[in-house]
């Protein structure tokens, strides 16, 4: 017997992204199957993000948008977690809200679901302002693959594009990290409780979203920094293995390539939590 597709809450933190909470979300409702609701969970924003969600929801009535507070503390981890406690999908979808959706995004989650043997999936991403990317259906899907298959001792999730289910993170969310000091990989961090606690981590090509890689405008040192995070995850659940590090290498060495295709303008250019 078929097993049922899983109904799919969208989960978006959001901290000052008046620039790209509108597209996120528009490409969240321009779904070929709807999500059960988009959740946008907003962190201490200072700009126009939650009066951009406000509006989206008055104008879409029926699509189940929801704008929640998380101002109790700043970061990713607790405003993620905000919102998987408010979601009431059988499938938590966790994008970021720059991530835009492929429409057949929750078609094809809520079908990979209905294996009831995945716990959490993610896909490949291309890069929308990166302009050798931007008209090509091309992702790094093969990248992404590969590191895949190198990482199986411990397979990622990628925080841009992915999706757990609501079993699993509740089997989780008491041994996942807080990482009150911001210096892991909150996505890699899920990623490693899952595997410990036997849950299984799928990939799935046809789940596609397109990604800014605003992060790219970052300074050098900044920009190590974030992929040494890789190093700093595993490490705290001490695992250790020269294929884990294949993604902070690969990112270091397109560093540089990619930053210089980019057409992000100088006002863009800031740090990102």
């Amino acid at each position: 017997m078929t097993t049922p597709a899983p109904t799919v809450s969208l989960v978006i933190p959001a901290y000052n992204e008046e620039a790209t909470i509108e597209r996120c979300v528009l490409a969240a409702l321009r779904q070929t199957r709807p999500a059960l609701e988009v959740i946008v969970v907003d962190n201490r924003s200072t700009d126009g993000t939650a009066a951009i969600v406000r509006r989206l929801a008055r104008a879409h009535p029926d699509a189940g948008i929801r704008l929640l507070s998380q101002f109790d503390a700043q970061g990713l981890v607790p405003t993620r977690n905000a919102g998987f406690a408010a979601a009431r999908g059988e499938v938590l979808g966790r994008i970021d809200a720059d991530s835009v959706l492929s429409p057949a995004w929750v078609e094809n989650v809520s079908d990979a679901m209905a294996d009831p043997t995945v716990g959490a999936l993610t896909g490949p991403v291309t890069y929308y302002d990166v302009p050798v990317f931007r008209s090509s259906p091309v992702s790094d899907d093969l990248v992404r693959r590969s590191l895949w298959h190198l990482g199986r001792r411990c397979p990622f999730l990628y925080g841009s594009n992915m999706a757990i289910r609501a079993r699993a993170w509740e089997a989780i969310e008491h041994t996942a990290c807080p990482d009150h000091d911001d210096l892991l990989h909150e996505d890699i961090d899920l990623a490693v409780h899952l595997k410990q606690t036997g849950i299984r981590v799928a990939y799935s090509p046809r789940m596609r979203a397109g990604v800014s890689a605003r992060r790219l405008e970052s300074t050098p040192s900044s920009f190590r920094a974030y992929t040494h995070r890789f190093d700093a995850t595993y490490t705290s659940h001490g695992i250790d293995h020269w294929t884990l590090r294949a993604p902070r290498h690969l990112l270091q060495g397109l560093f540089w390539g990619l930053r210089s295709a980019s057409t992000l303008t100088p006002s863009s250019r800031r740090e990102h939590v």
